[in-house]
């Protein structure tokens, strides 16, 4: 079967009553939450893992999915209105779309945002569906040491991509490897840092850490940070929609940020951000009123929203063909693939087709439902801004914890949800990324796993790690993640320096 063959498959199971269902029920919820600021499709899907446990694997996936995608399209909708983006991605939105809202053209910004989401996510979908299958062959013939290799290269990048300090993101990656450790050795049977523990010996739940470390600790962050007053928000004034000259003065960039966005979020160390800004630069370069960019150009909007919605079907290209999560919100959707004993990647797409092409199909669902739900009910996301924040993250605190006793009754556990919430809080105080300590305890045990494999078949030679040419570029591509950050990081010091030398001077 072709893949057109396999996306009409996946069209049958993605349009089922049930999972319908569950796709409004997610996309729903993911615009409410980039509405929100503060609250990312991450803290929501990980909330939901615990609540999801029992239900039908497809439908929770595709619910997961439209979570992701809302919140990406509800993001705009917080950094135009109130100049504070709900996501990190939705940052260059607001550097434009706010100037709009304040100068009467709220409406307009929202539409393009929202049109513009549409089209990118619609053209990224058809691709992923279009490139997945590509992958899948190539990654068929890795072998154990390929493999392993690709796990140091997921490990390096997740530490580089988030955060501002590549030590940082290794440190909070090896805390996730030690907690990984934690339990019975798979090959030996003997337990490991149990410390006598019987709660310990199955190791540490994905479920509980990643609600500890994203709900948890994130709300007690918040709370410490104490009343700092409400933001003015923009009322949208006139009408919703576009004009001609905004159509055509928006279709280029929403085209433009497509091409950019998909390919940087399908990169091992892509993401949403690095697109948004790239599609912004393009379009000052590119534009025919560059006296509008700084003071409402409807480009600057249409372009990064365009570019941050092909990046999250992009992020799904690593994710489903290779089980690698290169952002926090594919990080906890990959812990929702294992809590049903799921593993992402070419053999996924193999033993398991209706689900894979379900979920990638439902994105096309999912797609059309968030255009029909966003410009109509702007007004009911807009209230949503007027919720007090101690009503709101109470309400999280809430939610986990019962989330988390539903899913596994246990006092021990309980305990485990405040420890690993306050880790969470302490990270958060220092800098300290979240995401990679969550793809630690995911991948550690495979990565170990490969390893293992790799050197039993070489006989504890640990030259066959770099024998195979595959594995040697992908360590070669690691190594180059792990550098370049640093090198840039340094040069842009080391510029900073120089200049203030110069101003003292």
């Amino acid at each position: 079967m072709n893949t057109f063959e396999f996306l009409m498959q996946g069209l049958l199971v993605a349009a089922q009553p049930m999972n319908l269902l569950y796709a409004l029920i997610g996309v729903t919820l993911g615009t409410a939450v980039g509405v929100l600021p503060g609250i990312g499709p991450a803290l929501t899907v990980a909330l939901l893992l615990p609540v999801t446990y029992k239900l039908d694997p497809a439908g929770s996936l595709i619910m997961f999915a439209g979570i992701y995608y809302g919140g990406m399209y509800g993001g705009s909708t917080t950094s135009i209105l109130l100049n504070t983006p709900g996501e990190s991605s939705s940052i260059v939105t607001a550097l434009e779309g706010n100037k709009m809202a304040r100068a009467g053209r709220g409406g307009p910004a929202l539409a393009t945002a929202a049109i513009g989401s549409f089209v990118a996510g619609l053209i990224a979908t058809l691709a992923l569906a279009f490139v997945a299958p590509f992958i899948v062959k190539i990654a068929l013939v890795f072998g154990p040491r390929e493999y392993f290799a690709l796990m140091v290269l997921a490990f390096v990048t997740v530490s580089s991509a988030f955060g501002d300090s590549t030590l940082r993101g290794l440190t909070s990656l090896f805390v996730g490897l030690t907690m990984a450790m934690i339990g019975i050795d798979q090959l030996s049977g003997q337990a490991r840092l149990s410390f006598g523990i019987p709660d310990l010996l199955d190791g540490i739940e994905v479920t509980t850490l990643a609600v500890a470390m994203f709900a948890i600790g994130e709300s007690l962050y918040i709370a410490a940070q104490g009343d700092k007053g409400t933001d003015k928000v923009e009322a949208v004034r006139g009408s919703v929609w576009m004009n001609a000259a905004d159509w055509a003065r928006s279709w280029k960039p929403w085209l433009r940020g497509t091409a950019i966005g998909f390919p940087i979020g399908a990169m091992p160390a892509g993401g949403a951000e690095i697109g948004t800004f790239l599609s912004y630069a393009a379009e000052k370069r590119l534009t025919k009123h560059p006296e509008e960019f700084g003071n409402g150009a409807i480009e600057g909007v249409a372009g990064p929203e365009a570019a941050n919605n092909a990046s999250a079907a992009g992020t799904l290209v690593p994710l489903l063909t290779l089980g690698l999560p290169t952002t926090a919100t594919a990080a906890i959707m990959l812990a929702g693939f294992q809590q049903y004993g799921l593993q992402p990647g070419p053999l996924l797409f193999a033993t398991n087709p209706q689900l894979v092409w379900g979920l990638i199909a439902s994105l096309l669902i999912a797609n059309l439902m968030l255009l029909v739900l966003n410009l109509p009910l702007i007004g009911l996301w807009v209230k949503l801004l007027t919720i007090p924040k101690p009503w709101l993250y109470a309400g999280i605190l809430l939610f986990a914890t019962l989330g988390t006793i539903g899913a596994n009754p246990s006092v021990f556990e309980l305990g485990m949800l405040l420890a690993f919430g306050l880790l969470g809080y302490v990270m958060r105080i220092f800098g300290y990324p979240i995401a990679p300590v969550v793809v630690g305890l995911i991948l550690g045990p495979l990565a170990e796993q490969q390893l293992r494999r790799a050197l039993s078949i070489s006989q504890g030679d640990l030259t066959t790690l770099v024998a195979s040419p595959v594995a040697v570029v992908l360590l070669l591509i690691a190594a180059a993640a792990l550098v370049i950050p640093l090198v840039l990081r340094a040069r842009g010091r080391g510029q900073v320096l120089s200049q203030l030398a110069a101003s003292e001077d």
